[in-house]
């Protein structure tokens, strides 16, 4: 196998630049927003304030995450968003020094930079404290260490297998989505010349580790009953039944220009001889996108195989032998970016005004940006509209619960109908005078009923039907709900439900799930 070139300098000027206008871009985004916080973030706090990293349902790392912000920077939206922030501008950096470690020079580094910069792909993802940039950061990362590993024998890069041993332990503590990526790169050492690497300790010592560092979510999954096969289950039924194999492919056809860079890097991956030695990480590619593509996974669950995919792509047209045609390529490329991420911010930014949203998205997005994973159509992307009207929400509870009789509010317990409304009540209540909340939805019926028998419940999202089984009283106390929410959040009541003939603790066994 032919010697590598040096590796060149890392173009660390324009890359920080790069790097700190991402940073900034999100940072200035969340100052300003006209959107508060989305659903599944509030479950994240939740997870954090009942963390028990041993006894979760699910990997523990943002709760670990979002405890450590809010302790050192509060819980204000640019604060908590750092996090993802932070993470998505790793993704460019390393984007940058995995063109380098292909002996890419300073143009490929850029390029891959923007690929990942005006992809909504990564942008929204670094927009949302939720773990698919983390899950995004942790592939990129492992196969940032597979490159490294390639450019020289790998039975004797101890640092690097260790290296990506990390990688994929942080990966398990994040999201089990990392299984996709540690079954595309075994398949990779299985099928090329690394096999040989089995016969060294190595491998066994990177998986080894990989384990130990992600044990919390497996030992989790071990004390609980393993829950993440009901919850595959589940949105195997209800998400995953809407994604057909066109859509997934459409999906990624979708990315913009990007796409061509992808395209490019994953067949020089594969077969261009000057690119041999990194056969493996176009295989583990290949393996993990055929892997999701058959189980219909979510489209954007295989976002993470492209930074790298982008980096090998890059440094394919900056080694076209004709100078002439390789500016020409090269600066139509960078055109094509910044014109596609520009159109497309809104889709990856919430900036715009729930009123312009909608009208951008008819006008230039189309239905699909305003499809739910579940088939419905909203007035605003999914996202968007699941980051309005929680605090709302939690000011028409506190009026219910305030407008008790002060001995019934002692005994009240706020009971929400899923882990968003819940997570809102526990975020904002303190605020508000209010305590906690309990619902038995998902992670929440692990949290418990408390300690109260729920003799009152202020019951917020049910519908009579739902509650007139448990209750002996029952009373509308309030109506709210928000325009631009999803269908669920938009018309919402408050219930005062009295009497019930046992105690909340007796009857929590027969609610899990009960929405």
């Amino acid at each position: 196998m032919t010697a590598l070139p040096d590796r060149p300098p890392l173009a660390w000027r324009a890359v920080g630049a790069l790097a700190a206008f991402k940073l900034g871009l999100h940072v200035a985004v969340n100052a300003t927003s006209p959107y508060g916080f989305h659903r599944d973030e509030f479950l994240y706090f939740a997870m954090g304030k009942y963390l028990d990293p041993w006894r979760m349902d699910f990997p523990p790392m943002l709760a670990f995450l979002s405890e450590a912000v809010r302790a050192v920077l509060g819980d204000s939206l640019v604060a908590i968003r750092l996090v993802p922030a932070l993470a998505g501008t790793a993704i460019l950096v390393l984007a940058a020094l995995t063109v380098r470690e292909l002996s890419g020079g300073r143009g490929a580094q850029l390029l891959a930079c923007l690929a990942v910069l005006t992809n909504t792909l990564f942008l929204r993802p670094s927009n949302l404290f939720q773990p698919v940039v983390l899950d995004q950061l942790w592939w990129t990362l492992g196969f940032f260490a597979l490159i490294r590993l390639s450019r020289h024998d790998p039975s004797e890069q101890g640092r690097d297998w260790l290296f990506l041993a990390a990688a994929a332990g942080l990966g398990l503590l994040t999201k089990f989505s990392i299984v996709f990526f540690g079954f595309g790169v075994f398949v990779a050492l299985l099928v090329t010349s690394w096999r040989k690497s089995f016969a060294t300790p190595w491998p066994w010592i990177a998986l080894g580790l990989a384990l130990v560092v992600g044990s919390p979510s497996l030992v989790g999954q071990m004390r609980l009953g393993f829950p993440v096969v009901g919850q595959m289950l589940e949105l195997q039924t209800t998400q995953l039944a809407q994604v057909t194999v066109w859509d997934f492919l459409g999906f990624q056809l979708r990315r913009g220009p990007a796409t061509v860079l992808a395209l490019g890097g994953v067949i020089a991956l594969l077969v261009m001889p000057a690119y041999r030695r990194f056969r493996v990480v176009g295989v583990a590619c290949l393996a993990a996108f055929v892997t999701l593509l058959l189980l219909r996974g979510k489209p954007y669950y295989v976002g993470p195989i492209y930074p790298v995919l982008y980096a090998a792509g890059a440094v394919v047209l900056e080694g076209i032998a004709s100078r002439r045609w390789r500016l020409g390529l090269r600066w139509s490329m960078v055109t094509a970016l910044l014109v596609y991420g520009i159109v497309r911010a809104p889709l990856g930014l919430p900036f715009l005004p729930p009123s312009e949203m909608e009208e951008y998205g008819a006008r230039i997005a189309g239905q699909r940006s305003v499809t739910t994973n579940v088939g419905a159509i909203e007035r605003l992307p999914q996202d968007y509209a699941d980051m309005l009207g929680w605090e709302e929400q939690v000011v028409a509870v506190a009026r219910v619960y305030d407008s008790l009789p002060a001995d019934d509010r002692a005994r009240a317990v706020l009971f929400a109908s899923n882990y968003g409304e819940a997570g809102a009540i526990d975020f904002f209540g303190p605020r508000y005078g209010l305590g906690r909340a309990v619902t038995p939805v998902g992670s929440y019926w692990y949290f418990g009923p408390g300690d109260l028998p729920g003799e009152i419940l202020v019951a917020l999202g049910f519908d009579r039907e739902e509650l007139e089984g448990y209750c002996g009283i029952l009373e509308e106390a309030a109506r709210l709900g928000h325009p631009y929410a999803v269908e669920e959040e938009r018309d919402l009541k408050v219930f005062v439900c009295r009497g019930l003939e046992r105690t909340l603790q007796d009857v929590w066994p027969e609610l899990e799930g009960m929405n």
